[in-house]
């Protein structure tokens, strides 16, 4: 693959340029993370990580994971959105109907039906509740499984560092490698490198 101009996999001097350029890029990047994080990204592990970065290849992949998950955050939005919506349909149709009744009832009803009336608002609200419940549930599962799907396919790749976890110290640790390849990939991008 001939990503970067003038490097290819037949020609080692390029490619040990361009590895030491973004073992050098990636070692100043480090420098603004928090210094715990520091600590664990070795020279090795760095240089692993320069190495997986030297076609592209995982600046790519990144960037596809990225847009799948802009899309889903968007898609989740949108359903919790459109619950919402039905939600204040509902709430707003019982109120409409309230009103009706209040204004037909005889008098001698008026205490029995606004009993009846508060019943039906607080069956609502626990209607709306556990349906919000319910899909918040949804969001933060398909979340995780979008974040599950991303360790998998990265670890797959060959980028150092990921693999299936959800202990949050890692987690952590594997959105700074993250922040670290998209900002060298946006320095390769200005730099006219990509």
């Amino acid at each position: 693959m001939d990503v970067y101009p003038g490097v290819t996999d037949s020609d080692p001097t390029k490619l040990q340029e361009r590895h030491y350029y973004l073992l050098s890029e990636l070692q100043t990047l480090v420098k603004d993370l928090p210094s715990s994080f520091q600590q664990r990204l070795t020279y090795n592990t760095l240089s692993d990580l320069a190495l997986a970065l030297i076609d592209g290849t995982v600046y790519e992949i990144v960037q596809g994971l990225l847009d799948i998950q802009h899309l889903t955050e968007k898609n989740l939005y949108n359903q919790r959105q459109k619950l919402h919506c039905e939600h204040q349909a509902l709430k707003q149709d019982l109120v409409r109907k309230h009103k009706e009744a209040l204004q037909s009832c005889k008098s001698h009803n008026l205490a029995l039906l606004k009993s009846t009336q508060q019943t039906e608002v607080e069956a609502l609200e626990v209607r709306v509740r556990e349906e919000q419940k319910m899909m918040d549930k949804k969001i933060v599962a398909e979340m995780d499984q979008k974040v599950t799907d991303q360790q998998n396919t990265l670890e797959k790749a060959g980028v150092p560092g990921f693999y299936i976890t959800t202990n949050p110290q890692e987690l952590t640790m594997q959105m700074n490698l993250l922040e670290l390849i998209l900002k060298l990939q946006q320095k390769d991008s200005q730099a006219g490198l990509l």
